[in-house]
């Protein structure tokens, strides 16, 4: 994060984009312990916030395939609305090249069965690194858009072969 330019409260907003999704953590609470600025890149990265309810965090999607579509389709046109601040496009960048170097991993790991493991399948998910990382690199030019281009690359190199046998997800 840092070596991209990076600030300080971007870099902390980092290590804590998925603390609601993912982790209950309220908004409120980012805000009171590391202030406004980390909380509103937290808040620009967030994909599913949760909500307080009956004493008990829940999430506020089911982790369905359709579930999955609607929110990336929601988050890449984030990336590319101009008032989407470039601190969140650098903490989603970052977080991207992260995942698509760790997806590729897994598949060179454990080959096609990989894919039956995330909420959507391998079409889905290629679509979304390739169109997040097209937002980056158009909105936010310079070495961590490079570097998630790259390893988008990657991971659709990794990826081909499975597209002659089927997708896992899609009941091939």
């Amino acid at each position: 994060m840092l070596e991209h330019g990076g600030t300080e409260a971007e870099a902390i907003a980092a290590l804590l984009h998925d603390a609601i999704e993912d982790a209950g953590v309220e908004l409120g609470e980012v805000r009171e312990r590391f202030g406004a600025a980390v909380a509103r890149i937290v808040e620009g990265c967030t994909d599913v916030p949760t909500r307080e309810r009956k004493g008990k965090r829940r999430r506020s999607h089911d982790g369905t395939a359709a579930t999955w579509w609607k929110r990336k389709r929601r988050g890449v046109r984030h990336l590319a609305d101009p008032s989407t601040s470039e601190s969140v496009l650098r903490v989603k960048a970052a977080d991207l090249l992260w995942n698509a170097r760790s997806l590729t991993s897994e598949l060179r790991r454990h080959g096609p069965e990989t894919w039956a493991t995330l909420h959507a399948g391998a079409t889905d998910q290629l679509w979304y690194y390739r169109s997040s990382s097209n937002v980056v690199s158009r909105r936010l030019p310079g070495g961590l858009a490079d570097e998630l281009r790259v390893a988008v690359g990657e991971l659709e190199r990794v990826a081909a072969w499975w597209f002659d046998v089927g997708d896992p997800q899609d009941g091939a």
